[in-house]
């Protein structure tokens, strides 16, 4: 088993729930949806309900590997001008306040445009914690990889129901932070079952690696995250977060509250 290891907070709140016996709850959020200072906000109500780690969806004007839901959460953003520079300053603001891990989740182009040396010393000075590229397989990611690890930057890739043992190896070797499982194949967004031969999946990854296995795609209920927590070492929900947010985009007290109530609910189901 190789993987490799960025010694950050994102390891460190793994090796903390697995201490008290506890799975990981991480969320899926688009920064500048509804407003870049609202996402501020959403960010720390989501580690006040019990997030471990939060996945900040850079915004992309061709976010293909996404659903509808997470697609016009993206659009939003874009059409109210937030830019990759918006985001890592909104990281900075945040990091004023919590040590919650930050992984950069997004697609090559904006990373690209920026320079990848100029992203990964950028993050690293605004307190990001790793980065998810989903548009970019390891194959041909050494060189931002290079950059990251350079930085202490963990960079987290993905694996698909279609992901055969080789591929799961070449991931494994260049993984760092969590490795990504996606449940079932297509974009992201809520379903209402989750499939039913991921826990077998994420066995076979555990022969490849000994970082930890989270599970995302479609999970959207208390009752789905429970069922996931029982193998795999995080839940990833976004898609659901997402609604509640374009659900309230005018009415910010109301939205925390209810993002809160629902992230609470999946905490508490997962802890149950």
């Amino acid at each position: 088993m190789t993987t490799t290891i960025a010694n950050g907070r994102i390891e460190a709140a793994f090796g903390r729930l697995k201490a008290e016996g506890r799975k990981a709850l991480i969320t899926f959020i688009t920064a500048g949806d509804p407003d870049l200072p609202s996402t501020k906000d959403i960010v720390l109500a989501l580690e006040e309900a019990g997030a471990d780690i939060i996945e900040l969806g850079v915004p992309f004007s061709d976010p293909m590997a996404d659903g509808p839901t997470i697609q016009a959460s993206s659009e939003r953003a874009v059409k109210k001008g937030t830019h990759l520079k918006d985001v890592l300053k909104l990281v900075r603001d945040v990091r004023k306040e919590t040590e919650v891990p930050i992984v950069l989740f997004g697609y090559y182009n904006p990373v690209f445009n920026y320079g990848l040396e100029r992203f990964a010393r950028d993050a690293k000075a605004a307190g990001a914690d790793g980065a998810l590229i989903v548009d970019l397989p390891p194959e041909e990611a050494g060189e931002l990889k290079g950059r990251l690890d350079d930085e202490s930057l963990d960079m987290v890739f993905l694996l698909t129901p279609t992901s055969n043992a080789g591929r799961m190896s070449i991931v494994a070797s260049k993984a760092s932070g969590f490795i990504y499982f996606v449940s079932v194949t297509g974009v992201t967004g809520a379903r209402s079952t989750v499939a039913g031969d991921a826990k077998s999946f994420v066995a076979k990854i555990r022969k490849t690696t000994d970082l930890p296995v989270g599970v995302g795609f479609g999970i959207s209920t208390p009752a789905q995250a429970k069922e996931v927590s029982r193998y795999a070492d995080a839940v990833i929900v976004g898609s659901a977060i997402v609604n509640v947010i374009a659900k309230n985009p005018a009415n910010i007290k109301k939205l925390i509250g209810e993002v809160k109530r629902f992230v609470s609910s999946l905490r508490s189901a997962m802890d149950s």
